[in-house]
């Protein structure tokens, strides 16, 4: 019996590598990134607005970035481009999850995976001329957490899972880890992008986390509102709009490296 699991273990294995080696499925992941791209210069954007008081509605969120694009003369063809990219990004992320070997990269694939599926459903949702609200999603599945037994405790790990991720991504950008996500050294340019980018993403990562811990320890479902209310909590701290243009200047510098992954990516 052992021996036909293992058997269909070995086939299923194989059939993912196949499927993850594709060139559609390859040059899919690569248009993904560079649809990571677009995207996070039009957060760093939407970012600086927010810092200098001009963003009037928009949200420094994802969906805000988004709805950003949808308004430009050429977005609806842009949000179609960033929709399939991220589709096929998510699904080389799940032929990723079936060839890993560690359970660690097994987990980190599969969170990605759900990432870019968000991230694709948001895009197709501004395509074809809907509209969703990163700030709501948030609120409503902190709600969800809270309503469920333990949901403060709930709340509060996803806080420090956040937290985690955030340390995370400040670690990879200093030490230069990221370079280990590509094939051949980008250039110094993207390298500098790079670090930038990462540590920029890490700091507003943990003023996200910090409002999911308040959220818990307060019992206050309003707080969780995700990138967009954490960002705009640092705009309240002294030199508040200084740390938003900089975590602005970190974004767009992930935008900038994202292309450069899209290049060199390992997929």
């Amino acid at each position: 019996m052992s021996q036909h699991v293992g058997g269909a273990t070995t086939v299923a294995k194989g059939a993912a590598r196949r499927a993850g080696d594709h060139p559609v499925v390859e040059w899919g992941a690569r248009l993904g990134y560079a649809a990571s791209g677009v995207l996070h210069l039009a957060l760093a954007w939407v970012t600086a607005q927010v810092a200098l008081g001009e963003a009037g509605g928009k949200q420094a969120s994802q969906s805000g970035a988004l709805g950003t694009l949808a308004h430009q003369s050429f977005g609806q063809f842009l949000l179609w481009v960033l929709a399939i990219g991220f589709t096929l990004l998510a699904l080389w992320q799940i032929t990723e999850i079936a060839t890993a070997r560690e359970a660690f990269d097994k987990a980190k694939a599969a969170g990605k995976a759900v990432a870019y599926a968000a991230l694709a459903w948001t895009a197709f949702t501004f395509a074809l001329g809907g509209h969703t609200s990163s700030n709501k999603q948030t609120k409503d599945f902190t709600k969800t957490l809270m309503e469920a037994p333990a949901g403060r405790l709930l709340v509060g790990a996803v806080g420090v899972a956040i937290l985690g991720i955030a340390a995370y991504h400040v670690y990879k950008g200093w030490k230069k880890r990221f370079l280990q996500d590509l094939q051949e050294h980008p250039g110094r340019g993207a390298v500098v992008a790079g670090r930038v980018g990462y540590i920029g993403k890490g700091i507003a990562l943990v003023a996200v986390s910090i409002l999911f811990i308040i959220a818990a320890v307060r019992q206050q479902v309003g707080k969780a509102t995700g990138l967009d209310g954490g960002l705009r909590s640092l705009r309240d701290l002294p030199a508040g709009t200084v740390i938003l243009l900089g975590i602005a200047l970190g974004l767009a510098a992930y935008g900038v490296y994202s292309f450069a992954r899209a290049r060199y990516a390992r997929v």
